[in-house]
């Protein structure tokens, strides 16, 4: 109906908004896996409490480990001490801000450590001859993870580095490392840098000068690097290298021109295994016991009553705890589904889920003493776990305690942490996999149901578009439907419109031809009823008589022009199908048409605005009768007084034919029905004559015979009406 409103959702909208309802299953993915994720986090929490729990049973009743005398080295002694350390050591910050708080344990080496070595070769007592001041170092070292740390400080008025051409490693300044390994054998390892530089090591053979014997030793690792009154060395080495012996020298040259060793500063005679120092760990009894523990995958730390580090295994940021299994080569070697991942899946799926990183500082354990909350309930008797949360949530630390006991005391506590790292990561890759299977059978049904919808609707369009190609423009049924053999509702409906079409077009044909038949089966009778009028009054005498007779014979003379006018149009019909068109200039036909016109209607003021030649192909007995159409038409509606236009031109290929006037404007429902068969805007009480609304009618088959358009259309300047005709012009030959 005209006034029902489109609707914006079609089919295939409505089925894809009801598929949408399909998102519910990745959200109950969402919350199953999450439910999951709590499950792994207090398994894992029960684990790391029980890692605790073994390490601390394994200490208690040994309070000799917590004897607070070790911490306490004696200065000037050959003995070296070594510290724990609760995170790793950055060696090329050049800077000694990771040492912060060890500092205060650190030894200081000068004068009165000197000694021979056979490159400045004295007695063994020139420490007493020794007055300069100019050379000493200060040392500390550490242990952390299994790796012993070292810093050597040294003051040096002037810093003599190797050549850049020379092989020789003993005419500059450097550093001797001499130990005693597991092996009991004397090992020494030189430092002698060109410059300021990560450190290189060589192990020397019995005499310093022998090139041939230098071999490189890449387990220390480390930096050189100057200060304002000398340089700093910074290095590292596996404690698998040492046994239990350990000595530093710093040999010392000034001259670059003659690079002699001027003096050699030491922590004991590094050149004799007897007289090498030894290398004290404060708690070696419970590093033996953590280090059975150190494959558990956290970070364990061992603590004191007073809160104090004792031992550190293992860092943060690799503890989590979870380990998972790498990628097989067959799963990464689709590269266009690794490009769809990483370009388009991951940085959606990241908006939603966190990524984890293991690039985190614990700023909570940046001192040699540990704190929590977990660590003080350990240190009252009471194991407890917490979750801490770092890094403005991105990581998250699960933490332990528990308590070590000895003669009925708390002693300490061992505290166990690990990062949820691998939790939130196997998290991710469990909620990757499920979306993409979800994504993928989601797209799958989607698009599955967007080609139904899309097939459904194409049927019902391909319906559609045969329903309005039933009738044409004037309302004649010119087509029928296709009759569906699909045994769907879409294949009944067209059936059940193909049955109606068929019966609708029966009834339309009967219509259409009733004018004919009627014309033809009345005009018998009205001939026979007008020769019996004619034979009557030629008998009849009387007044009275002659007066009926002559208002029967008007009413015969009505009925006859019904009769002809309705077989007018079928007559031009069937004389369209056998004419045949000629070249004519319109505009000529239309000069004689206004002029018979100006003396057919003396009482109307019609005027010509003609333009010629405008050339088509036509019949111009067609044309007249379709302007004699027109023109009455014009003249029964026009204002007295009132002209009535004709205008012609040639305008953009086409001959434009309108005939104007003044008068009521048409009524906006008939505009579209105005050349149908048989409809009139007469009233009733205006009409002269019988009007059966055929005219227009045949003004709009003369218009289409000759491949043209006709219009009626109200004017907006004046009062009035156009009716125009729009034929295609022969094309011009010149062009």
């Amino acid at each position: 109906m005209p006034g029902a409103l489109k609707n914006p959702f079609g089919i295939r909208s409505k089925l894809v908004f009801l598929s949408s309802f399909l998102l519910v299953i990745p959200w109950l993915g969402y919350q199953y896996i999450l439910e999951m994720e709590e499950y792994l986090r207090r398994g894992q929490e029960q684990v790391v409490l029980g890692t605790a729990q073994a390490l601390a049973t394994a200490l208690n009743e040994r309070p000799e480990l917590f004897d607070e005398g070790t911490f306490s080295p004696a200065r000037r002694s050959e003995n070296l001490y070594v510290y724990p350390i609760y995170s790793p050591l950055s060696l090329d910050d050049l800077t000694l801000v990771d040492w912060r708080d060890y500092q205060r344990y650190e030894l200081s080496y000068g004068r009165a450590n000197t000694i021979a070595t056979p490159l400045n070769p004295q007695s063994e007592f020139s420490r007493y001859y020794h007055n300069d001041e100019s050379l000493n170092f200060k040392l500390l070292l550490g242990e952390h993870n299994r790796y012993l740390y070292a810093y050597v400080k040294v003051v040096d008025n002037n810093i003599v580095y190797r050549a850049p051409d020379s092989l020789s490693i003993h005419r500059s300044d450097f550093l001797q490392v001499s130990m005693v390994s597991r092996d009991n054998q004397l090992q020494r390892f030189v430092i002698s840098p060109r410059g300021p530089e990560f450190i290189y090591a060589y192990e020397i053979g019995d005499d310093l000068r022998d090139i041939g014997a230098l071999e490189h030793e890449e387990r220390i690792s480390g930096q050189w690097y100057e200060t304002e009154d000398g340089y700093i060395v910074e290095m590292r080495m596996p404690l698998n290298m040492l046994g239990d012996n350990f000595g530093l020298a710093i040999y010392d040259v000034d001259s670059a021109e003659a690079r002699n060793v001027n003096a050699v500063v030491a922590t004991s005679s590094v050149n004799n295994p007897q007289r090498l120092g030894s290398l004290l760990r404060p708690t070696p009894e419970i590093d033996k016991i953590v280090e059975g523990m150190g494959h558990t995958n956290s970070r364990i730390q061992v603590v004191d009553r007073g809160s104090r580090v004792l031992l550190s295994v293992g860092d943060i940021q690799s503890a989590s705890g979870l380990s998972i299994a790498p990628e097989s080569p067959e799963e990464s070697d689709n590269r266009y589904w690794r490009y769809i991942e990483n370009n388009i899946l991951h940085p959606m799926y990241y908006r939603v889920l966190t990524k984890p990183s293991n690039d985190f500082i614990d700023e909570l354990y940046t001192g040699s003493t540990l704190a929590g909350a977990h660590l003080s309930a350990a240190l009252d008797g009471q194991p407890r776990t917490q979750f801490r949360s770092i890094d403005d949530n991105r990581t998250r630390i699960l933490e332990a305690a528990y308590p070590i006991y000895a003669d009925g005391e708390i002693m300490g506590a061992v505290a166990v942490d690990q990062n949820m790292n691998g939790i939130r990561t196997f998290r991710n890759q469990a909620l990757e996999t499920l979306f993409n299977t979800i994504l993928g059978v989601m797209l799958l049904v989607v698009f599955g149901l967007f080609f139904f919808a899309s097939r459904i609707s194409a049927r019902i369009r391909a319906l559609r578009n045969q329903a309005e190609n039933i009738i044409d423009d004037n309302g004649r049924l010119k087509n029928t439907i296709v009759a569906s053999g699909n045994s769907d509702e879409i294949g009944d409906l067209s059936r059940s419109f193909y049955n109606i079409v068929e019966r609708l077009g029966q009834y339309t044909n009967y219509l259409e031809n009733m004018s004919s038949r009627l014309s033809h089966e009345l005009r018998t009778p009205v001939t026979v009823v007008r020769s019996s009028l004619e034979n009557l009054g030629m008998t009849a005498q009387d007044k009275e008589s002659s007066v009926y007779i002559q208002r029967a014979e008007e009413g015969i003379s009505r009925l006859n022009l019904i009769l002809t006018n309705m077989s007018e149009a079928t007559r031009l019909e069937q004389m369209l199908q056998t004419s045949e068109k000629e070249v004519i200039d319109l505009e000529k036909v239309l000069a004689g048409c206004v002029e018979g016109y100006r003396l057919a209607y003396p009482d109307a003021v019609i005027k010509a605005d003609l333009q010629g030649p405008v050339m088509i192909n036509g019949v111009p007995e067609y044309i007249a009768q379709l302007m004699d159409k027109l023109i009455a038409n014009a003249v029964e509606f026009t204002y007295p007084q009132k002209p009535i236009t004709v205008f012609c031109r040639a305008i953009k290929g086409r001959a434009v034919l309108r005939v104007t006037n003044y008068g009521p404007y048409l009524p906006e429902e008939m505009k579209g029905r105005l050349f149908d068969s048989m409809i009139s805007v007469r009233p009733q009480e205006k009409q002269r004559e019988p009007h059966l609304g055929m005219g227009l009618h045949i003004a709009r088959l003369v218009s289409e015979f000759h491949q043209g358009q006709i219009r009626a259309e109200n004017i907006a300047e004046f009062e009035g009406v156009a009716i125009t005709l729009l034929i295609p012009l022969l094309p011009d030959p010149h062009r």
